[in-house]
C-alpha cells in the first residue's frame, strides 16, 4: 500500500503532466488555426486557375500537353505525407495503413512487373517506409523536403516531380495525404497529380460558363502556361492540408492525455485523502487510548 509521501509525489507528477499536455494542446491548436487560415488563403488562387482552365477547355480549340497525356504505366510514384514530430496519436499509423492498401490496389491494377516508387514527406513517414520490403517497390527520400516545408521548398519539390514525369522516370504520380475537415475529422485521400485528369481540371463550379473569350496568343499556349500553376496549387494545398491535419490530430491526442491525467489526478487525490483521514483517525484513537490508560 502506498504511503502518504509516495501518493503526494505521484500527485505532483501527474499534476505537472496535466499542465504540460494542456500547454501542448493550446500550442497545437494555435498551429492548426494558422495552417487552416493559410489553407483558406490558397483557395482564391486555385479557384482562379481552375476558372481559367475551365474557360479554355470550354473553348473550341485543341490542347496538347505532356502533363495530361496518358501513357502506359511502367513506373508509378506515390508521394505520401506524414509528420515530422510525434505525439499526434495514430496519425502516422493510419496513413501508413492507407499506403499499404494503396500499394495493393496499384499492384492489382498494374501487374507484378510495374515498379512503384514511394517518396515520403515527413520524418516519421520516412522512418516507417524504410521498413517496407516489397518486390518492385523502392523508397526515395528527397533531402530538404519535410512536413513543415515552406513555399519555396514546395515549389522546388513540385518542379522535381514534374521533371521526373517529363523525363519518363515515372508514368504517374499519386498523392496520399490526410484531408483536413475539422479538428476531430481528418480523412485519408488519394489524388492523382500527373497526368492531370479532365475531372480535376474541370472541377471548378465556374467552368460551366458559356461566355465567349478571345485568347492571345492562343488557347493552347495559355493552357500550357496555366497547367503548371494548377499543379503547384494542388501541391501547396496538400502541404497545408497535411499540416492542419497533423496539428488537429495532436490537439485530440493532447486533449485525451489531458483528460486521462485529470481522471488519474482525481483518483490519486481521493486515495490520498482517504489515507490521510485514516492516518488522522488512527492517531486520534492512539491519543484517546493513551488517556484512557492513564485515567
Amino acid at each position: 500500500m502506498a504511503t502518504l509521501r509516495e501518493l503526494k509525489g505521484r500527485i505532483g507528477s501527474v499534476a505537472s503532466s496535466e499542465k504540460i499536455t494542456g500547454v501542448m494542446r493550446m500550442t497545437s491548436s494555435a498551429k492548426m488555426h494558422k495552417a487552416e487560415q493559410k489553407l483558406k488563403q490558397l483557395v482564391p488562387f486555385r479557384s482562379q486557375v481552375e476558372t481559367i482552365i475551365g474557360n479554355l477547355l470550354s473553348a473550341d480549340a485543341t490542347f496538347s500537353s505532356p502533363l495530361v497525356e496518358e501513357r502506359e504505366v511502367k513506373n508509378v510514384t506515390v508521394v505520401v505525407w506524414g509528420s515530422d514530430d510525434g505525439l499526434c496519436g495514430a496519425y502516422n499509423v493510419n496513413i501508413y495503413k492507407q499506403l499499404v492498401a494503396l500499394l495493393g490496389r496499384l499492384r492489382e491494377e498494374l501487374g507484378a512487373k510495374a515498379e512503384i516508387t514511394i517518396i515520403p514527406v515527413g520524418a516519421k513517414m520516412a522512418k516507417a517506409t524504410r521498413k517496407l520490403s516489397l518486390p518492385q517497390v523502392a523508397v526515395t527520400e528527397i533531402d530538404g523536403v519535410g512536413a513543415k516545408s515552406g513555399d519555396n521548398v514546395v515549389k522546388e519539390f513540385t518542379k522535381t516531380l514534374v521533371e521526373r514525369y517529363l523525363s519518363e522516370e515515372t508514368d504517374r504520380i499519386e498523392l496520399l495525404y490526410m484531408n483536413f475537415q475539422s479538428v476531430s475529422r481528418q480523412r485519408p485521400r488519394v489524388d492523382r497529380l500527373i497526368p492531370a485528369t479532365t475531372e480535376a481540371l474541370g472541377s471548378s463550379e465556374e467552368t460551366n460558363s458559356s461566355r465567349p473569350y478571345l485568347f492571345e496568343p492562343d488557347a493552347n499556349v495559355i493552357f500550357n502556361k496555366v497547367l503548371p500553376l494548377f499543379i503547384l496549387s494542388v501541391m501547396q494545398e496538400v502541404f497545408c492540408e497535411n499540416q492542419a491535419s497533423e496539428q488537429a490530430a495532436r490537439v485530440m491526442a493532447m486533449q485525451s492525455a489531458n483528460d486521462n491525467a485529470k481522471k488519474l489526478l482525481d483518483q490519486l487525490r481521493l486515495e490520498y485523502n482517504k489515507l490521510r483521514q485514516q492516518s488522522i483517525t488512527t492517531e486520534l484513537l492512539d491519543i484517546v487510548g493513551g488517556q484512557v490508560k492513564q485515567s
